[in-house]
């Protein structure tokens, strides 16, 4: 491809877009660009502060946990408050608590501290995802929220390198600049983003007080998506959890599990744009059954992998499932969620990655030491056959629109309707 077709496939990557989404993006980055906490936690308890594996794992587990509880406080001051509020108070409190960590001293304090942080550090989630939807016309939402999960995987493959050069030096150093950071998105947020919550109709007053949470339990056609988005999130993490565990027992270096997963941060930075202008307008059902697919089995062939070649390899097909899954579930929530209730929406749909990174470390851990690491790969496998049945059942006669049937009626009032895709239309 010739350099004048890269710059023009680049420029219709990033163009129409509004410069609200710009500043939410560009807010995005500079957050994940201070990711330090998430990712040297266990380092920085075991090796740092000299306390055990165990320990670590509580802390770990109660960061986790404060993202469960966040989500669906999130989910709803997003709709109450609006998008601009929820943003700047979640990054406010994040900046202040994760610079409150690195001053804790006592276990009890710094584990106290570790679910506070997990509790501010997702609140935003619903929010961003709720704005982004409210600000980028259906058409081009894909192609958003791809850009933004470039974003997240750019900040986050830099600020691992920078970070780990800074936790040579200073652990303290690291919560501090992650502090400052955070705080530089809540200024973007309060100086740049207006708010983008709809505003409601006279008609839908009465009948937004009918949206809550239970309103969101009792959409089946969304629960089912968000317990599929849950079997998807378990075999994601196990490269996190499962594929360290499985790499150690089988003799390779913490440096071959580096490279190994290296791989994958590096193909999202590299595909992520270009695969998602080949998929955007295609069939989202036929999508999720393929990411599913590739997901759960590029996992399954871990147990085939002998080398560090080779689970690269497996890498790679895990990583493409991603690449093709995040942005088409995120717009198939969004087409799912009603106008006026896109915060619960996004907050059950947040917690659902919240709990997998609950209960994917216990599902590693167990099955690896009771079975070994195969069982573990041939159970992702399994998951992911589950998921990609789930996708095609609960995808078929999917209705049209921002917020589908189900959605209109949960406001209260028709929701705006977008033209499908041609290859929606034929699924």
């Amino acid at each position: 491809m010739s350099a004048a077709r890269i710059g023009q496939a680049a420029r219709e990557s990033v163009s129409g877009l509004p410069p609200a989404f710009w500043w939410l993006w560009t807010s995005t980055l500079v957050n994940r660009l201070g990711a330090f906490v998430a990712t040297f936690m266990t380092l920085y308890l075991t090796v740092d502060r000299g306390y055990s594996a165990s320990f670590a794992g509580l802390v770990v587990a109660l960061h986790g946990l404060g993202g469960v509880i966040s989500s669906l406080v999130a989910g709803v001051m997003t709709d109450r408050l609006g998008r601009r509020p929820t943003l700047l108070a979640a990054q406010a409190s994040t900046a202040f608590s994760v610079a409150l960590l690195g001053f804790m001293e006592h276990p009890a304090a710094i584990a106290a501290v570790a679910l506070l942080v997990g509790m501010t550090s997702n609140a935003s989630r619903p929010a961003v995802a709720a704005m982004m939807a409210d600000i980028v016309r259906p058409e081009d939402r894909v192609r958003a929220f791809a850009l933004n999960y470039w974003a997240i995987n750019l900040g986050f493959a830099i600020s691992s390198m920078v970070a780990g050069l800074i936790a040579q030096h200073s652990y303290l150093a690291g919560f501090l600049g992650e502090a400052a950071l955070t705080l530089t998105c809540a200024v973007l947020v309060f100086v740049k983003l207006p708010e983008s919550r709809p505003e409601k109709a006279a008609a839908q007053t009465a009948a937004e007080a009918e949206i809550g949470l239970g309103t969101v339990l009792r959409d089946g056609r969304y629960m089912g998506v968000v317990g599929l988005s849950f079997l998807i999130s378990l075999i994601y993490m196990q490269g996190a959890f499962g594929l360290p565990l499985a790499m150690g027992s089988a003799g390779f270096s913490t440096t071959d599990y580096g490279l190994v997963v290296a791989v994958n941060g590096i193909l999202i930075v590299l595909l992520q744009i270009p695969v998602t202008r080949f998929i955007e307008h295609r069939d989202p059902q036929k999508l999720l059954v393929l990411s599913a697919l590739l997901a759960g089995y590029g996992f399954g062939l871990t147990a085939f992998g002998g080398s560090v070649g080779a689970l690269a390899l497996t890498v790679c097909v895990w990583t493409l499932a991603e690449i093709i899954n995040s942005p088409t579930q995120m717009s198939l929530v969004v087409r799912l969620s009603p106008l006026h209730g896109r915060g619960r929406y996004q907050g059950v749909y947040t917690l659902s990655w919240a709990v997998a990174s609950l209960v994917a470390p216990l599902l590693a851990g167990t099955v690896i030491d009771r079975f070994g690491a195969a069982w573990l790969w041939g159970t992702t496998a399994g998951l992911g056959t589950v998921a990609a049945v789930g996708y095609w059942l609960l995808m078929r006669n999917l209705p049209g629109g921002d917020g589908g049937a189900a959605g209109a009626a949960a406001a209260g009032a028709p929701a705006p309707v977008s033209a499908p895709t041609p290859a929606a239309a034929e699924g």
